[in-house]
């Protein structure tokens, strides 16, 4: 019985997660479709990356959650920036890079969210060397979720069209990885990633 009470709390508690990250999607598709649908996109490459590398469902569930949310923290960056067809300035870079903290801050906030999808959230444009933002941590304490995540952020952005430029396509989003292997990204999940594209 006790057991059984657990599951149904369990699910409860799954629901709700779920109908706040719709919540937060559905509230940033408002200001910038471009964003929501990139978000997508890397969590299903996200996903397919920690599904090869067998991790359990738990942190997939997670990972998926994650990437779905992860620049979230954009709906603090001004639309005519995101949409910006002309080269940035320095100062809307800075405010742009706020958004991995506002995001990890936004839900971190929030009752009971779970601080590993938060964490992620926080860590996606963290690099190995610790050269990226916003804490510049390096590889080895960086969560296993957050280099997925900065792996298929980085595919994603690269072969697709942005509001800035056109899409610079698959191949070269590949190659970047893989110069930057161990370097700026995660050996093993390059490695997976790789195998996704090239032989999957």
């Amino acid at each position: 019985k006790a057991e059984k009470e657990l599951r149904i709390n369990y699910d409860k508690l799954e629901k709700a997660f779920d109908g706040t990250i719709n919540v937060l999607v559905s509230t940033l598709n408002l200001r910038d479709p471009y964003t929501v649908a990139h978000q997508k996109s890397v969590a299903e490459i996200s996903v397919a990356i920690a599904q090869k590398m067998k991790l359990s469902k738990h942190e997939i569930a997670d990972i998926k959650m994650a990437a779905r949310i992860h620049d979230i923290g954009k709906i603090n960056v001004p639309t005519e920036i995101l949409k910006k067809i002309e080269k940035i300035s320095d100062l809307e870079y800075a405010l742009i890079k706020t958004h991995s903290q506002i995001g990890f801050d936004i839900l971190s906030n929030a009752v009971d969210f779970d601080w590993s999808v938060a964490k992620m959230v926080l860590q996606h444009h963290e690099k190995m060397d610790g050269s990226c933002y916003p804490n510049g941590i390096t590889g080895g304490k960086l969560d296993i979720g957050s280099r997925i995540i900065c792996v298929a952020d980085v595919l994603e952005a690269m072969a697709l069209d942005r509001p800035y430029r056109p899409a610079l396509g698959i191949d070269a989003a590949l190659a970047e990885i893989s110069k930057n292997r161990g370097k700026l990204y995660d050996e093993k999940v390059v490695d997976v990633c790789l195998a996704l594209f090239k032989k999957d």
